[in-house]
């Protein structure tokens, strides 16, 4: 990949737990660091440190061919009359999203090797790198604490399952996130409700949470909620081994 390095936030008390968010197609990493702003000014996740890593600058088909920051192609012109997963299936970058399933385990591998247990990793983000974070996480050999995407969808549906399976099931049990708003303009609602009914039929452990009249963007009550969900996946270390002691 050749996009710009990642942006970090390190985490203040000692470093236990790492958040890896992806920004969607034509943002960047700087796009989403109010999120690490947020929770620090409320004293929230200090031991964890974020991740905001910045998609290189590619040639988006449906945007004319005009270069901009995207974790892969978008090919085709999607039918929005179409509300069913097939929709999203034709004519998919699938090179391009291999290329970026392999960044993703990468920055996964390098959080491991710095002395992070993989469990205590969470990968998510939002649109096209809530769609990416969904397709790397689950297809990663190492067990993660958590994998979320607000007003994402699935990826490579014809190849998805096997490809988890190839990575031995790590994340079979890992809990699942998502977030929609059902006046989503750009992702259809009915695309992330189907791929978490989808991932459900598969055995996975997901959470799909509606927001009434959200368009596509992210709002307080959805980050309320992803709060609650990190704070369920990656406790601070020190309650985390209290409630081990008093039991």
């Amino acid at each position: 990949m050749s996009g710009k390095a990642a942006l970090v936030v390190p985490a203040i008390k000692r470093h236990t737990a790492t958040v890896i968010v992806a920004h969607g197609l034509g943002d960047s990493g700087v796009g989403w660091l109010w999120l690490a702003e947020n929770w620090r000014k409320r004293n929230k996740f200090e031991e964890v440190k974020f991740v905001f890593p910045n998609a290189p600058n590619i040639l988006i088909t449906v945007n004319g061919g005009m270069r901009m920051p995207g974790w892969y192609d978008i090919v085709g012109q999607r039918d929005y009359s179409d509300t069913s997963l097939s929709a999203l299936s034709q004519a998919e970058d699938a090179p391009g999203i291999t290329r970026s399933q392999t960044y993703f385990h990468g920055l996964i591998n390098e959080e491991i090797a710095a002395g992070i247990p993989s469990n205590r990793i969470v990968l998510g983000g939002f649109s096209q790198g809530g769609a990416m974070s969904l397709f790397a996480g689950l297809t990663c050999s190492e067990k993660l604490a958590g994998i979320f995407g607000l007003s994402s969808y699935m990826l490579l549906q014809g190849v998805f399952k096997e490809k988890i399976a190839a990575a031995g099931g790590a994340n079979n049990s890992t809990k699942v996130f998502m977030g929609h708003g059902d006046a989503d303009q750009v992702v259809r609602y009915e695309w992330g409700k189907l791929t978490a009914e989808k991932l459900k039929e598969w055995g996975h452990d997901v959470e799909f949470k509606t927001y009434p009249g959200l368009p596509h963007s992210a709002d307080p009550e959805e980050i309320d909620d992803l709060e609650a969900y990190l704070r369920t996946v990656i406790p601070p270390v020190d309650e985390k081994e209290s409630g081990q002691a008093s039991k």
